[in-house]
């Protein structure tokens, strides 16, 4: 078939799809005839139900599609038989890369096809990436096939040993487990920490008209140590009464610089802090800002470049409109003589391709867009703007003061600052968490005094203290803490953290990190039968080679034979009894007898987990499962449907059901119902069921009068379009978490109420 001259463009989300058409009507001529068509995320993988990975053909992947996913190949396949060329314009990272591999794949040979990289999504970039399209490059997929690929070993082979030792329906995973493991271990050290007393003393001063306070600095010229009431009495009593006279004044002028613009671990870092943002909604919301935004008469505009980035460098273009702007909206005091550069981190490698994240056009303030954008997009949109002017601005400049206090051999010393200029804080400031060190910012102003001065002695205070334990992991801290151990890159971290709490291995109480006694099990489990793949050092290394293959210094079946070798050693040695033992306590059961033939008993392992049988079977068939600790009944509102009596939420064998307080007198019991409505029959309620697998899906409660089912959790929210209440959970790369109407089929968001601080 002749081929036609329309242009065929391909991206992975609609919305995307929208502004990218927009500016290609834009270009004129050169692009005139085009069409843009959107995957809507990945469109083939690793298959659900098999290993999908042949080991003994160096690792080859099974690629299949993806359920759904037929009618969109089928569809870009007929768009590009009248197209002349084909221009993939995936995100611009592994993850993009190997998405556009996938389609060029499937579309077949004998097409013009092309890769368009865009770093942003405006009319310039639009225009610059397709008149200067490049081919797929090939290592960034062979690196994230790696990837993909060392995930489902590690998932598919590891998983069954605690669906075997622990309870069946869990899952491992290589990088989950190691930041599972960051957390269980700080929630050791925190049960470990012993508190120990000691006190400190400050003293109320008063000099010309101003009260400030001066702490207790030095004894003898060491630092005080003061372990009891006793130790610190003695100190206020030898300075009571005696005058506070300024021996030394010391003055020093001090500037705090600021930070460079986002990179994605900052930014979700920041988020977290600053509007109380999880990573995950971060990144959702900065996700809608990359592709694009309807903005009144516009149409859509993107917002901000690529928000997947190591870097935290800008392109000259983006340094000259901001030094520009800064000089047309401030005074001259705060601009720098010259762009200020930031250094990128040293585990920074390969993502240098990409700028740091910053708004495409930083004349757009956020306050004119306020009305376009939802309040999430309006707060993380005004945090990356004033982050990014303020990264282009003058320090901020503290004048600081310290006074000392000689009393004999104690001194006392105050400390305080005045803001002299204060440079980039007229835009941005920081975000803070209660255990982020004091800043120059939090110290009070102290009088102009003299040395020979006298200060006022308004009162002398002992004060009670206790060491306090190492602070537990926020969704900043860890994210953090990831980065630094060189754990994860920029599109990995708001999964690991998410699928943590999907797997409910962690819960979030106040805002910080608790493994779950599940939580901990699995890692205890997982680390003891597999120390060298599970830690911190080999993960790191592990990420260091996959950026090593991007770079073309490493083949890709090189990472996966190093790792699969000693990996299926672990594998072959595992000693499932050794696994239960670990994870529940049996105590001495093995060392008794069978109840009814007097036979050893033994550990074993079935579909639905860990139990004790005989080890005469199949003559003797006696079972018991392993008592584990009674789990607490929940009180609920729900009342028993043949007696009348209150129900409460129970834990059985299969998960959380309801059931009757007047057991075993009335035995009904009935799942947890989720407050949605059936939307099928609508008389019956959707509740949560297992498979005999044990995976979760979601049904009537009515069955089987009635058939419905979903493998998505339904939510009591209502649609927009229909009314109806109820939605199920959904969740893609490209388009985050999202809601889609059991009755109609509309998708929609519902913005979440954060307990925000917003930025200053």
């Amino acid at each position: 078939m002749a081929r036609g001259k329309t242009t065929l463009v391909v991206v992975e989300s609609p919305t995307k799809a929208k502004t990218v058409g927009k500016y290609l009507k834009n270009l004129g001529n050169e692009f005139k005839g085009f069409t843009v068509k959107a995957t809507v995320g990945h469109i083939r993988d690793l298959p659900q139900r098999e290993l999908g990975v042949d080991v003994d053909n160096n690792f080859a992947p099974k690629y299949v599609t993806i359920r759904g996913k037929a009618k969109t190949i089928a569809e870009l396949k007929r768009a590009a038989e009248s197209a002349g060329s084909v221009y993939l314009a995936t995100d611009p990272d592994r993850e993009g890369e190997a998405i556009a591999w996938h389609v060029a794949e499937q579309l077949g040979s004998g097409l013009d096809i092309r890769r368009v990289l865009l770093h942003e999504i405006t009319k310039d970039a639009v225009r610059a990436a397709m008149r200067s399209p490049v081919q797929i490059d090939d290592r960034k997929v062979e690196a994230q096939q790696a990837r993909r690929i060392l995930d489902r070993l590690v998932g598919y082979k590891a998983s069954p040993l605690l669906w075997k030792s622990v309870k069946t329906g869990l899952s491992a995973g290589r990088v989950q487990t190691v930041a599972l493991r960051l957390i269980v271990e700080r929630e050791q050290a925190v049960r470990a920490f012993e508190p120990k007393e000691y006190w400190t003393i400050e003293a109320d001063l008063e000099a010309k008209r101003k009260k400030f306070q001066a702490k207790l600095h030095k004894v003898g010229g060491k630092k005080p140590n003061l372990p009891t009431k006793a130790a610190a009495s003695k100190v206020v009593n030898a300075v009571t009464g005696k005058p506070f006279t300024v021996t030394a004044v010391s003055r020093r002028k001090r500037r705090r610089f600021p930070f460079a613009a986002f990179t994605t671990s900052t930014l979700q870092q920041e988020a977290s802090k600053q509007l109380g943002f999880s990573s995950q909604r971060t990144m959702r919301v900065a996700q809608q800002l990359y592709e694009g935004l309807e903005i009144g008469s516009e149409g859509a505009v993107g917002l901000i470049t690529y928000m997947r980035t190591d870097s935290t460098r800008v392109a000259a273009s983006g340094l000259e409109a901001v030094r520009t702007f800064i000089a047309q909206t401030y005074e001259q005091d705060y601009l720098p003589e010259k762009p200020i550069i930031y250094a990128n981190k040293k585990s920074a490698r390969t993502q240098d391709a990409h700028e740091a994240i910053r708004p495409a056009d930083v004349t757009r303030r956020p306050e004119q867009l306020k009305k376009s954008l939802s309040p999430d997009q309006f707060k993380l949109y005004q945090l990356i703007w004033r982050r990014f002017v303020a990264s282009q601005m003058m320090p901020a400049v503290y004048d600081t003061t310290t006074i000392d206090f000689e009393i004999g051999k104690y001194l006392f010393r105050a400390t305080g600052s005045i803001v002299l200029f204060n440079g980039y804080h007229a835009v941005y400031h920081e975000g803070r968490e209660a255990e982020d060190p004091q800043t120059l910012e939090d110290l009070k102003p102290v009088p102009a005094l003299q040395e020979g001065d006298a200060a006022k002695v308004r009162q002398i205070t002992p004060t009670q203290h206790f060491t306090e334990p190492p602070p537990r992991y926020s969704e900043a801290s860890l994210v953090k803490e990831l980065e630094e151990l060189g754990i994860g890159r920029p599109s990995t971290y708001s999964s690991i953290v998410s699928t943590l709490r999907q797997r409910d291995y962690v819960v979030i109480e106040h805002r910080r990190f608790q493994p779950t006694e599940l939580g901990e099990t699995v890692a205890r489990v997982m680390i003891s039968r597999f120390p060298d793949i599970f830690n911190v050092e080999f993960t790191s290394e592990m990420e260091n080679e996959l950026d090593r293959v991007e770079e073309g210094d490493l083949q890709w079946t090189d990472v996966l034979r190093n790792f699969y070798g000693p990996f299926a050693e672990a594998l072959a040695n595992v000693d499932t009894a050794a696994m239960i033992r670990e994870a529940h306590d049996v105590g001495d059961i093995e060392k008794e007898p069978c109840p009814e033939c007097g036979g050893k008993l033994t550990l074993k392992s079935g579909r639905f987990g860990p139990f004790v049988a005989c080890a005469n079977y199949p003559e003797c068939r006696f079972t018991k499962p392993i008592k584990r600790d009674k789990v607490p009944d929940r009180p609920t509102d729900e009342v028993c449907r043949e007696c009348g009596a209150p129900m409460v939420i129970k834990t059985g064998r299969y998960g959380e059901f309801l059931a009757c307080t007047q057991y075993p007198k009335c035995k009904h019991t009935r799942p947890i119902p989720l407050g949605v409505k059936c939307p099928d029959c609508e008389k019956g309620e959707l509740v949560a069921r297992r498979t005999r697998r044990g995976r979760t899906f979601y049904g009537c409660s009515r069955y089987p009068d009635c058939e419905f089912s979903s493998w998505f959790l339904p939510k009591p929210v209502p649609c927009p379009v229909c009314g109806f209440v109820g939605a199920e959970q959904r969740s893609t790369k490209t388009r985050g978490d999202f809601l889609r109407c059991l009755k109609c089929g509309n998708e929609f968001v519902v913005e979440e109420e954060a307990p925000a601080t917003a930025a200053k």
